[in-house]
């Protein structure tokens, strides 16, 4: 942060909206309103220890997994807080079925918004780091309040993507395309401060890697020769030298890899061929992050950001942090996968 002002994030977005001569204004409004919801749920998630909003919600999501108390809690202010601006056609949420139209009580805009709304909510009750993730596409159909095609949209056409990680501090991290801002929350003024400006994802000799380790034997052998040469293990001059890094919580995994470099992997196996995280919640904006910080995403086999998605909830593994990393990953991906 500049040591000569103070420079709010509601301050960047118009900064960044004056930029544009054709901006409405409306896509700023977008993301003012999606600091707000952030500091709605940072406030809930910091009582989380106090009140009676930990453990399960006692049903499960279109992923099959257990509801938390708090991913219901998330899911209703990101949709109350958006639902009536006029600025969205349609939402799309990691915790629904479906798409979810803009109510017709209230004015659609031309915009879709994608996201997650409480990434790794299974570390709440050991007070592990856990986020939101979110994504803005245009419209794309005539349809006035949305449709699948304006949601099934490759990750290039995005306008902006960002996390919220709430951590030891809140902070939101955003790009509308034009690099990577990081701003966190001061809880005694309820404000988001830039502290992260222009964030660049730091090259080689950056040495780490994040993974689960403990799913070694599921992957195919291309994936545990990339693991083998990043831990000294496969013999090669030139391997070696990693650190190990994983948290198991998908935003905090790849905050630490945004600002400290390395390469963060969730591959897949026989038991999820398609791999686990979310395209559209979890890949598909990070990997819009990563590239605007000068780093790669992969699903192994090809840049995240050109995969066309064709379901709502489909998964893909994922490849991302430096880029020179992820070519190496790739490398080791499109080798011999068998004992062959």
């Amino acid at each position: 942060m500049t040591d000569t002002h103070i420079v709010t994030i509601d301050r960047h977005i118009i900064d960044e909206e004056r930029r544009k001569p054709e901006a409405s204004g409306a896509f700023s409004n977008i993301l003012t309103d999606m600091a707000l919801a952030a500091k709605v749920i940072s406030r809930q998630v910091n009582m989380a220890g106090l009140v009676d909003i930990l453990g399960r919600a006692g049903h499960r999501n279109v992923q099959g997994e257990p509801v938390q108390k708090l991913d219901v809690f998330a899911q209703d202010v990101i949709y109350r807080a958006m639902d009536h601006t006029g600025h969205l056609c349609c939402m799309v949420s990691e915790e629904v079925e479906d798409f979810i139209p803009i109510p017709d009580k209230f004015p659609a805009g031309s915009y879709v918004l994608l996201f997650d709304p409480l990434d790794g909510s299974s570390n709440i009750d050991v007070n592990v780091s856990i986020g939101t993730i979110f994504s803005i596409q245009r419209k794309v159909s005539d349809q006035e309040r949305g449709s699948l095609d304006d949601c099934l949209q490759p990750g290039r056409r995005q306008l902006a993507a960002g996390y919220v990680v709430y951590g030891s501090s809140t902070m939101l991290v955003y790009s509308t395309g034009a690099g990577v801002h990081g701003f966190t929350l001061d809880p005694s003024i309820g404000e988001f401060i830039l502290s992260h400006e222009d964030i660049r994802i730091p090259r080689s000799p950056t040495r780490y890697y994040s993974v689960n380790e403990a799913y070694y034997s599921r992957w195919n052998r291309g994936t545990q020769r990339l693991l083998d040469h990043l831990k000294g293990t496969d013999g090669s001059a030139d391997g070696g030298g990693f650190s190990a890094r994983y948290i198991g919580s998908l935003v905090a995994d790849f905050h630490r890899t945004l600002l400290r470099g390395g390469l963060f992997m969730y591959p897949s196996d026989p038991k999820q061929p398609e791999g686990k995280l979310r395209l559209l919640y979890e890949a598909s904006p990070l990997a819009f992050l990563a590239e605007q910080a000068g780093g790669r995403a992969s699903s192994g086999e090809e840049n995240i950001l050109d995969i066309q998605p064709e379901a709502l909830h489909q998964r893909t593994p994922l490849f991302i942090g430096s880029g020179e990393l992820v070519d190496l990953a790739e490398h080791y991906l499109a080798g011999p996968t068998d004992d062959g």
